[in-house]
């Protein structure tokens, strides 16, 4: 069971391709309307990233930054340099149209590609939600991550051929997977007490995959400790510790999160989905999902049916 796969695929992340940079010269542009968490590669060149109550992090060729959703944040070539009155309108277009914004003046040293990364509303256990403010991995971290699918998609980008939107769509889910590799492998501290927090457990980890191949079965605390040979009490104190929820939190949340799927998603009966979850009392999976969730099933469907946007 590779847990992370299955977060993000139940959490529904999709990478989209936004802004691409080609900047010279003095050039600034101020980011605060994009869609979703924001990935910044520099593939040349180089560039300042500035955020709001944060120093500038001067970026290099090979760094890339992530920022969660309606972070407001400027790159440019340097701190402090003001954007053009007409930047954010171009952005806007260029992630319309996918064409290039071109910044300052010739000739061109900097070059940047921004992806965007969406989450599925309708799940609580979500990972880019996580993550700190500004996850940054230089490029003497991330080179062996990185170079290879950065190098692929400035060459799509330059040079699109049959199937390229493929491409890119895989080259985008990949940037993500490496850059939460690289960024895991050196922040083990930053990522206690949240989902993440499981990675630098064992025990928490096999508890998880455990939880996530059968969330069905009527885990306890007590069994769910026996099914991985260790002790309800070591099992009590580690999982709140790694993840900041205890076992029956989790499992009642991932549990909710998987019906709340099938109820939009599907045309399961409410009695199917109650069972696949593990409920085998309507009635009861009916008071949990509310209390979740603060509608019924049944509304909850017709609610997100209505709403949700085509993914």
């Amino acid at each position: 069971m590779d847990l992370l796969t299955d977060v993000l695929q139940v959490s529904g992340v999709q990478g989209t391709l936004g802004t691409r940079i080609e900047a010279g010269g003095s050039w600034a542009m101020v980011l605060d309307d994009y869609p979703g968490a924001a990935m910044h590669a520099v593939t040349a060149g180089g560039a300042w990233l500035t955020v709001a109550g944060r120093e500038p992090v001067e970026l290099t060729a090979g760094d890339v930054v992530l920022l969660p959703a309606g972070t407001r944040h400027d790159l440019g070539d340097a701190p402090g340099t003001r954007a053009g009155p007409c930047d954010q309108a171009e952005a806007a277009r260029a992630r319309e149209s996918g064409e290039v914004v071109r910044l300052g003046a010739p000739p061109v040293r900097t070059h940047i590609v921004t992806i965007h990364y969406s989450c599925d509303p309708a799940t609580r256990t979500q990972v880019l939600t996580r993550l700190p403010d500004l996850v940054h991995v230089g490029a003497e971290v991330g080179a062996d991550c990185f170079d290879d699918a950065v190098r692929m998609l400035g060459r799509e980008l330059a040079n699109p051929q049959i199937a390229t939107t493929a491409v890119l769509n895989s080259l985008v889910d990949i940037m993500l997977i490496q850059l939460l590799r690289a960024w895991l492998a050196t922040r083990p501290a930053e990522q206690r007490g949240t989902w993440l927090g499981m990675l630098d457990d064992p025990i928490v980890r096999e508890a998880l995959e455990r939880i996530h191949q059968d969330p069905a079965r009527p885990w306890t605390t007590a069994t769910l400790a026996s099914a991985i040979a260790v002790s309800r009490a070591t099992l009590s104190r580690r999982f709140p510790a790694a993840i900041g929820q205890s076992p029956a939190a989790y499992l009642a949340q991932w549990r909710m999160d998987l019906a709340a799927i099938r109820l939009r998603d599907t045309h399961d009966s409410v009695e199917d989905v109650a069972a696949a979850v593990g409920y085998g009392s309507v009635p009861a999976f009916n008071r949990a999902f509310t209390r979740a969730r603060g509608r019924t099933p049944g509304r909850y469907r017709i609610d997100a049916r209505t709403r949700a946007p085509a993914r």
